[in-house]
Order: structure tokens, then C-alpha cells, then sequence
């Protein structure tokens, strides 16, 4: 029977539990790419294959999301289903909207920022997404930033991503990184990724190119600082997206941002919807196949956390 939080209405599954209870690695994996960042039934194939490329690196999927105002850890197939279904009612739930899904008995979808407080609570110390939230361009005008940043900023975990998504601005994203303390580590890399590109122009600090290196970084980092370790890995040069497909996609992307006034967290879906549409799901593959590399390399970096 699944463990549940006598605390907050918080279900372990057994797989989960066992691993955690046992000291094996476990990554968390978010929902908010299954509801609301890719089409469907891609949405669900992707959360399939971003579980089975953490189970091939010795680690355990941790699925993360809220059904009925629940807070599941390690989703079952039906729950991951009721996810993907675009004719579900669920909410995008960063960290402020927790408390309110979980109150009114709603599904719930987490982002970045939700899913690594969920995460850290139950005591997961690594977790796999796409791309992080960011500072959205127009930002001195809007002030609209994702929350993703500052919970970076308060909690102790490791998150595998390709940067940022390319959509945000990528420059102001990493100033506001590192003015809030977090550390970023490129993997096999010396520059920040741009999500569906490779690189960008921005250069990283720091490189490491193996997960037994990250282990190292993160179990010091973690004793003298309360940031998490981002660790920027690029989706593989052959299947990045063209530059000129990108730049043309993302222009129309902020075209139809600008025209509907869309705002907040509506934005990204909005602009990845555009992406997807104007690269004819070119963007989508992408995007597939940065989210389970990621997946697979945080699979190895748990393993090595908990090796050591």
C-alpha cells in the first residue's frame, strides 16, 4: 500500500517509498510537460519514455503531480493518463498554487518550482525537467519572472535541464541565477544551452562531463548552501533545431503572445503551441529529446549520489 504524509495529503507509492526507505536513487519528474507543454499523445509517450531512461540509469521515476487534491509521488499509468488526457481539467501548479489545488480537490500539473519542493519534501535530491522557467524578455516592463528561479533558490536538489527555454531571456535568466546563489554546471559543455539549440553565446563557470564529478560538486555544495546545482545539459548537436526555423518560430510565437495579451504562466504554453505549429512538430521532437536525455543523466547522478 502507497505511504501517505500524516501531515499533507501526500501519497508515496510503494516503488518510491521502497527506494527512498532503502537509500536507492530516486529522480522526480515533473507534469507540467505532459499537460501542458507538449501535444497529445506525444505528452504521453514522453512521460513513458523520460521513466524508462531513469529506470536504464539504476534509478527510480518519480512521477509527481495532484489528483483530486492529492499529492502523488510516482504516478501510476492511469494517474500519468488522466495527465496527459487534453480533455482534463488540470492546473499548472507552481509552489504559491499548491495549497489551493490541494484544498479545492483539483488535478494539479506541477512545474519546475512545484515538483522540487514536493521533491525535497518527501527527500528526493535530484530531478529531470526540459527546460527551467526564466525571466521572460520584456521583463523591466512586465516584471514577469518564473517562480522557478527563486524556489532554485531555497532548495537543496540537483535539476538536470537544457537551460532555460529559449523563448525566455536567457541573458537576464542567468544574472538573476546567479544573484540568487544557484549554481549551474554545464555537462559537456561550456556554455549555456538554448533549449531546442544547442548553445547560446552565454558561457558557464563551470563544466563537468561525467555524473560522478556532479555527485562530487553537489555533496559540497549542499553543506555550505541551501541553492540548488542546475546542471545545464544541451540536447545533442544533430538534433537541435535549425537556427533560422528557430528564430522564425519564436518570432511568431511572440507575435501571437503580443496579440492575445497573454500573460503569466499562460505564456509558455502559448509560445511552445506556436513552436510546434510553425516547425510542423519539429519543435515537439526537440523538445522530446532533450527532456529524456536530461532524464537519463539525472538517473546517473542520483545513482552516484547514493553510491557515495
Amino acid at each position: 500500500m502507497s505511504q501517505r504524509s500524516a501531515h499533507l495529503p501526500v501519497v508515496v507509492s510503494d516503488e518510491v517509498a521502497t527506494a527512498l526507505a532503502e537509500k536507492r536513487p530516486v529522480v522526480a519528474l515533473e507534469t507540467t510537460i505532459i499537460s501542458h507543454g507538449l501535444p497529445f499523445p506525444t505528452n504521453r509517450e514522453v512521460a513513458d519514455l523520460c521513466e524508462a531512461a531513469v529506470r536504464a540509469s539504476d534509478s527510480v521515476p518519480a512521477t509527481i503531480g495532484i489528483i483530486d487534491g492529492v499529492i502523488h509521488v510516482g504516478l501510476n499509468s492511469s494517474q500519468i493518463d488522466l495527465m496527459a488526457d487534453p480533455l482534463s481539467s488540470v492546473t499548472k501548479a507552481s509552489t504559491r498554487d499548491l495549497g489551493a489545488v490541494v484544498a479545492r480537490g483539483l488535478h494539479g500539473a506541477t512545474t519546475v518550482a512545484g515538483t522540487i519542493a514536493i521533491a525535497r519534501h518527501v527527500g528526493i535530491d535530484v530531478m529531470a525537467t526540459g527546460g527551467l522557467g526564466g525571466v521572460h524578455r520584456g521583463a523591466s516592463e512586465s516584471f514577469d519572472e518564473s517562480h522557478d528561479l527563486v524556489a532554485l533558490s531555497r532548495t537543496s536538489i540537483v535539476v538536470v535541464a537544457s537551460g532555460c527555454k529559449s523563448i525566455l531571456d536567457v541573458g537576464a535568466t542567468l544574472e538573476r541565477l546567479d544573484t540568487l546563489g544557484v549554481s549551474i554546471v554545464g555537462y559537456h559543455t561550456d556554455n549555456f544551452p538554448g533549449f531546442y539549440r544547442h548553445s547560446t553565446e552565454f558561457p558557464i563557470d563551470w563544466r563537468s562531463d561525467t555524473a560522478a564529478d556532479i555527485a562530487r560538486i553537489f555533496a559540497g555544495h549542499r553543506v555550505i548552501s541551501g541553492t540548488a546545482v542546475v546542471v545545464a545539459n544541451p540536447v545533442p548537436r544533430d538534433r537541435q533545431l535549425d537556427e533560422a526555423l528557430h528564430d522564425a518560430a519564436l518570432a511568431e510565437g511572440l507575435r501571437r503572445v503580443a496579440a492575445g495579451k497573454v500573460t503569466g504562466k499562460a505564456v509558455t504554453p502559448v509560445l511552445l503551441s506556436a513552436f510546434a505549429e510553425f516547425t510542423s512538430g519539429v519543435s515537439v521532437t526537440v523538445n522530446t529529446d532533450l527532456v529524456v536525455n536530461n532524464s537519463t543523466v539525472a538517473g546517473q547522478i542520483a545513482a552516484e549520489l547514493t553510491s557515495r
